[in-house]
């Protein structure tokens, strides 16, 4: 009867696998090894290993990892969060201390012959599940003024440390976190209308900032290149040296017609073999994806992350405890916000900024932590449909 038992509960954890999920992950990786694969094939590197077996390394990694998170009860994992959380602020607190700044930033971690890991991409998920631990013990009064300060308070920390590198776009990718956290928490509304309500009035300042004789305000608040970005989104005229590698981003994606002109085409028309980009396996790599794959392969992109989006939502709404709500909803959010980011850059619909599209951008570090958000994800879907107490 015992064999019997674990033979249902084995088909029952099969059945609970949400295979469109981890379809659609598998090809945007293939996809994307295919992309930055085109994208440096006149790269010229000190590593020992080239961009594309480093991301092939990468998927290879991400892939055992995530069927490894998949498996393990991630009411288990929520129990060590706080682990995670200090291991997140250490390796952040070394890089502010004792490493060298690489293009102006201290963001990475330089490894001789290999190349650089970026430890923001991996407090991201760390700061999730310390954050659904928390939304556990204060499920009840979640909406407490009390509850909301110290949530605020855990959260400042990793905040803090990535701005300080500077990284404005992580950090905004780290703020829509903390949003979803609350909101799948169950927070009052009155929370989530105040919210509204107190950041409406920065968006106005910001806006008169941004047209202020001087713009005093920005100079004050942000850096000396993130205020060029800006002034280079709303007045592209004025700032062409700004706005130049989005304009060629948009000149690249149109040139692509409707089926592209192929991968690893070796035309001197081509934005990425006339050298108009700078990091197109990473921050552009949609760019290199709308002109050699065009309109079909740039719609078949966006439709894959929105079919990953939409099962990290439909898992979240699953499931039957708010843990692993917030979970998979919140990855649902993160790996969402940062295609947004990513594609708008390189369509000129938001301003300039570094962040990488999961799963199809060059970068071990994102690489892995969009398949850790997975593996946490599908972890909820196994595991997160049976009404049970837990103990943490």
């Amino acid at each position: 009867m015992a064999s019997i038992g674990k033979v249902e509960n084995s088909n029952n954890k099969i059945r609970s696998v949400n295979f469109r999920l981890i379809i659609a992950v598998l090809i945007s990786s293939v996809i994307g090894v295919l992309v930055v694969h085109s994208a440096t094939a006149n790269e010229v590197t000190n590593s020992v290993v080239s961009t594309t077996v480093k991301q092939i390394i990468g998927v290879a990694g991400g892939i055992v990892i995530m069927v490894i998170l998949m498996l393990i009860d991630y009411h288990k994992l929520v129990k060590y969060s706080f682990l995670f959380y200090i291991f997140a602020i250490g390796f952040l607190v070394y890089l502010l201390v004792f490493t060298q700044p690489i293009s102006g930033a201290k963001r990475w971690i330089y490894f001789r012959g290999f190349g650089t890991i970026q430890p923001s991409e991996f407090a991201k998920p760390a700061l999730l599940m310390f954050m659904a631990f928390f939304v556990h013990k204060f499920e009840d009064r979640i909406s407490h003024v009390l509850s909301v300060l110290i949530f605020i308070a855990c959260a400042a920390p990793i905040l803090a440390l990535v701005l300080s590198e500077p990284d404005l776009s992580t950090a905004i990718v780290i703020i829509v976190t903390l949003i979803s956290v609350l909101f799948l928490s169950g927070i009052s509304y009155k929370w989530v209308l105040g919210v509204i309500l107190a950041i409406l009035p920065f968006i106005i300042v910001f806006i008169i900032a941004v047209y202020q004789p001087g713009q005093g305000i920005l100079h004050a608040l942000l850096k000396p290149h993130q205020v060029e970005r800006i002034n280079g989104y709303f007045f592209p005229d004025d700032f062409p040296n700004v706005v130049y590698q989005q304009r060629n981003s948009v000149m690249a994606i149109g040139s692509g017609g409707f089926f592209g002109k192929g991968l690893n085409n070796s035309s001197l028309e081509s934005v990425k073999n006339g050298s108009f980009l700078s990091e197109e396996q990473c921050d552009f790599i949609f760019a290199v994806i709308g002109e050699e794959l065009g309109f079909v392969g740039a719609f078949a992109v966006i439709a894959l992350i929105g079919v990953i989006t939409f099962e990290c939502f439909r898992i979240a709404r699953q499931c039957t405890d708010t843990v692993g709500k917030v979970i998979a909803g919140t990855s649902g959010s993160i790996l969402f916000v940062q295609s947004f980011i990513n594609i708008g850059v390189a369509t000129l619909v938001l301003p300039n900024t570094g962040i990488p599209l999961p799963f199809f951008s060059a970068g071990l570090s994102s690489l892995l932590s969009s398949f850790i958000l997975i593996g946490l994800v599908l972890s909820v879907g196994i595991h997160g449909r049976l009404k049970r107490r837990v103990y943490y």
